[in-house]
């Protein structure tokens, strides 16, 4: 509904607004299709190949890449007009600043984004689906995405749990380090692609992990990871959900960006409560996004959000538990679950501009 501020004196459309809105519109469009290049440009390796490499041709991108010059050109042209990549019309040479090469080739940074590039490709496929869901009521499981949706979540998340996993998040829990540099027992639901659990078994060699994803194809990615790292020795994964996983007596158990994903959240940290060793504590990971909507409107908060209407609140409605938080349900009302489930002890460890990390025990 209009208000006052949105109106001329004469009654009609503020039209500065109109066009200022317009614009708005416009940019969000570009950027979305512009989201396909920028995806295209990962995974066939034309950033990497730019990374470091100063001024090049297109010919010679091409060469370096083993692509059709036409279409690298076209693609580097769509790069120029995004501000991704830098054009110097006297030499016909394209650079990718460093800096921007931090974001979009170095896979290992932790500034690497382009992954979540990826998983668009699954979410725009299911539009249709999600559009009967909307009529309907019913969920989309995670397993009816396309297989990008995993790959590319797995890659969107990895560069961050890198950076911060071991060095901030796990420091940040009391006593956690300690037992882990021992020998501790810890498992990791929705695992995914296992990067969270592979990255705490590089760092603390004396403990054992256990990975629990239900999605089988992703636990076998997992296994895969696992094995190319070395890491059988001390990590196994297996097929199983949140309120059923097999084990006891973990020193720690985690949920990274996914308790949010689940249609029975109680029902998943009361199993976790009973898993648990006497001292033991629960981890968990989820989107720095608020509760309040009128606290998202930033970037991340943009992001978080429509993620949950595409991928979070459907993957929870479609196991017909007694609830879908959606990825925004916001700290009060995870913390009164956890309570509910017999997790007591509520405490805010750590944060980034992604993620929020709880520390909760008994």
């Amino acid at each position: 509904m209009a208000t006052s501020a949105d109106v001329t004196p004469g009654g009609g459309l503020d039209e500065e607004q109109v066009q200022q809105f317009l614009e708005r519109v416009i940019s969000d469009s570009a950027a979305a299709v512009a989201g396909l290049c920028t995806s295209l440009g990962d995974r066939l390796g034309l950033y990497a190949a730019m990374a470091g490499a100063g001024p090049i041709g297109s010919a010679q991108l091409a060469e370096r890449t083993g692509l059709a010059e036409r279409y690298v050109r076209e693609w580097l042209a769509a790069q120029v007009a995004g501000e991704y990549v830098r054009y110097t019309p006297g030499t016909d040479t394209y650079l990718l600043p460093d800096e921007h090469a931090a974001v979009l080739a170095d896979r290992e940074a932790p500034t690497y984004a382009a992954g979540f590039f990826t998983l668009l490709q699954a979410l725009y496929a299911t539009e249709d689906t999600l559009a009967a869901a909307f009529r309907t009521g019913e969920g989309i499981g995670w397993g009816d995405h396309g297989k990008q949706l995993f790959a590319g979540t797995a890659t969107f998340f990895r560069p961050g749990y890198a950076a911060a996993l071991v060095p901030e998040w796990l420091t940040a829990l009391d006593g956690v380090v300690e037992k882990l540099e021992r020998g501790a027992r810890v498992a990791d639901i929705g695992c995914g692609f296992g990067y969270s659990t592979a990255l705490m078994a590089q760092a603390f060699p004396r403990s054992r992990f256990r990975g629990f994803d239900f999605h089988r194809p992703s636990v076998e990615a997992a296994r895969g990871i696992a094995a190319e790292r070395g890491l059988d020795d001390r990590v196994s994964f297996e097929v199983a959900t949140a309120q059923d996983f097999p084990g006891e007596d973990f020193d720690l158990i985690t949920f990274f960006d996914c308790l949010h994903d689940t249609g029975d959240p109680g029902g998943a940290l009361h199993h976790a409560e009973e898993a648990l060793a006497d001292d033991g504590t629960c981890m968990l990971v989820e989107p720095n996004v608020s509760a309040h909507v009128e606290e998202n409107v930033h970037p991340i908060g943009r992001a978080m959000t429509a993620a949950s209407v595409t991928v979070c609140l459907p993957s929870a409605l479609a196991q017909h538990g007694p609830q879908a938080l959606g990825n925004h349900a916001g700290e009060e009302a995870m913390r009164e679950i956890a309570d509910d489930a017999g997790l007591h002890h509520w405490r805010l460890a750590a944060q980034t501009p992604v993620n929020r990390v709880y520390a909760v025990r008994r």
